[in-house]
């Protein structure tokens, strides 16, 4: 099993980003993907997460209205478009799957990939 994030970089504030995730050895169509993020110093937090399938989202309440997440069945990915990014979306971020169910809580996870860099500047 493999996932493997995509999409960060560098933007101003106000700009946007889409982050994909590419699942390998499991399928979106079975398995919840959350995106988290760690900034420096601080935990790892949730931010989105969708039930398999394209089931039902969550969002972290501070990028609600501004992210969005979605599935691909076909390309065994998942997205999340973050639009209005701030200076505080600034971290490292992390797709995970979980056969479970969608969550917002880490330690759920089973499989992880290795993070993409976000970073906003003002």
């Amino acid at each position: 099993v493999q996932l493997v994030e995509s999409g960060g970089g560098l933007v101003h504030a106000g700009e946007t980003l889409t982050l994909s995730c590419l699942l390998s050895g499991i399928r979106v169509e079975d398995y919840a993907v959350g995106w988290f993020r760690q900034a420096p110093g601080k935990e790892r937090e949730g931010v989105s997460c969708i039930g398999p399938n394209n089931g039902t989202a969550y969002y972290e309440a501070s990028v609600k209205g501004r992210f969005t997440i979605s599935s691909d069945n076909a390309k065994n990915t998942v997205y999340l478009q973050m639009n209005g990014l701030e200076p505080e979306d600034t971290a490292v971020y992390y797709c995970a799957a979980d056969s479970v169910g969608a969550t917002m809580l880490a330690s759920e996870y089973e499989y992880w990939g290795q993070g993409t860099q976000v970073t906003v500047s003002s």
